[in-house]
């Protein structure tokens, strides 16, 4: 598997090779023990899956408040997204900084996002579903996010704020101003 760190090194865009044929391709998307070998020493205990029906769709920033806080992997599995994630460390030198990466069906990519970063996303296409991997399950009572377009985060989504698709739920969010940074984290949780 391709391993390339982004602008913020904890960030890893994991690219599994494909073997194909005319009749189309075979992919490990994923081996336990490689990825705590390469990527992080993590366990995962809960799959998640999305679908946007509509291009422009963009779901998030969401994080989750310890103990429940979430490492993420995510891959798209139909379609394309604009993939997401912001540093929420307290102590990170590039805390409220963003990195984003494509994620496609074409490219088989996924994203690793550890503890500490909120994440989103804004579909490229229709019918886009995404998959994603979370080391801690859903609590609704530690579940937080920030405001998508807040402009001292500047994101360069690919959609504008007159054209994006939200949920309510994702229009109301805080910026990061009033967000509650996580106290305590690793700077390189991963091992290379």
């Amino acid at each position: 598997m391709q391993l390339e760190r982004l602008a913020i090194a904890d960030i890893i865009k994991i690219v599994p090779p494909r073997y194909g044929d005319d009749r189309g391709y075979f992919s490990e998307v994923f081996k336990d023990a490689w990825f705590r070998s390469h990527v992080a020493d993590v366990g995962f205990v809960q799959d998640n899956q999305s679908l946007s029906a509509v291009k422009g769709t963009v779901r998030g920033l969401h994080y989750q408040l310890p103990p429940f806080a979430q490492g993420k992997l995510v891959r798209c599995i139909a379609g394309a997204v604009f993939d997401v994630a912001v540093d929420l460390r307290a102590r990170s030198p590039t805390y409220g900084r963003w990195v984003g990466a494509e994620l496609s069906s074409r490219t088989g990519a996924q994203l690793w996002i550890p503890v500490g970063f909120a994440h989103g996303f804004a579909t490229l296409e229709p019918d886009t579903i995404v998959h994603y991997k979370v080391t801690a399950p859903y609590s609704p009572e530690h579940d937080r996010g920030l405001l998508w377009n807040d402009p001292a985060i500047g994101i360069a989504w690919p959609v504008g704020a007159d054209d994006a698709i939200l949920s309510e739920k994702d229009r109301r969010q805080p910026p990061l101003a009033e967000a509650a940074p996580f106290d305590r984290f690793s700077l390189h949780v991963e091992r290379t």
